[in-house]
């Protein structure tokens, strides 16, 4: 990996697309702080559309598509996409799986959630989980005491025994029956959004991250970021970023706008 300040300036320059993730991303211990959400708005005002990418649920991806200065969300690790059309008043919503696929895995989820409240003391169920549609979130260290890292395991293992798909982001694990990840929704959502495919516009995209399920991102862009926290979960990570930032968390999220945009203007 190298320090940001290595990426082209040609790349800023022609820099279109710029997929974000949220937690431990955009945010830092929780919050978001001002100083981020200001470069959210940089990078707006720049010509750049920002598209989060997170495993958040439904219910956080409707406000943030509606209220955030983004050009739409992909949610619950690829279950979907919103889009808002502002001069419709419209939100345009994309799910991955049909509504019964839906129902199904939620019901085939609740065996998993039976199984790790069971057997993996500490865990609990995120506190995000009513307003999901597809996924099942575990939380080991957003409002429960940190697990440690062989829980995290087990809370995988169990979810893999139950045949379902996991990824662990910087404070869950998120379970989930069906057939997407975070890039196949990334690149339907492109589609979408720019009428072109993801493949022709790889070199106007760029994509920041934090934690080992943003891997099949920064395996796919070929401009990828990490920040500094993405260090602690490098024997986790096959595939790592292209670049990574000084700084942790929203300072890097803010360090790596700041050096995009300076090198845009100039």
């Amino acid at each position: 990996m190298l320090p940001i300040a290595h990426i082209p300036r040609a790349f800023c320059r022609r820099l279109q697309l710029f997929f974000t993730d949220i937690d431990d991303t955009l945010t830092s211990q929780g919050l978001l702080p001002a100083d981020a959400y200001a470069a959210l708005w940089e990078l707006h005002d720049s010509g750049i559309w920002v598209i989060p990418v997170t495993g958040r649920p439904a219910g956080w991806c409707d406000h943030i598509a509606r209220m955030w200065p983004v050009a739409g969300v992909v949610g619950e690790n690829g279950a979907f996409s919103y889009l808002y059309d502002r001069k419709a008043k419209r939100m345009i919503r994309r799910y991955t799986l049909t509504r019964e696929e839906r129902e199904e895995g939620r019901r085939k989820l609740e065996r998993i959630r039976e199984r790790v409240l069971r057997e993996v003391p500490g865990a609990a169920i995120a506190a995000d989980q009513p307003y999901r549609v597809a996924d099942l979130a575990v939380d080991f260290c957003e409002d429960v005491e940190p697990l440690s890292r062989a829980d995290v395991h087990r809370i995988c293992g169990i979810a893999e025994e139950e045949g379902a798909t996991c990824r662990v982001s910087s404070i869950h694990v998120n379970c989930w029956y069906g057939d997407f990840s975070k890039i196949t929704c990334v690149k339907r959502f492109t589609q979408d959004l720019t009428g072109g495919s993801f493949d022709a516009l790889k070199g106007k995209a760029l994509f920041i991250g934090d934690s080992p399920n943003d891997e099949p991102m920064f395996q796919e862009f070929e401009t990828s970021v990490g920040v500094s926290n993405l260090q602690s979960f490098l024997s986790d990570i096959k595939h790592l970023p292209r670049y990574i930032t000084a700084e942790k968390a929203a300072k890097g999220f803010r360090e790596a706008v700041n050096v995009i945009l300076d090198k845009r203007a100039s």
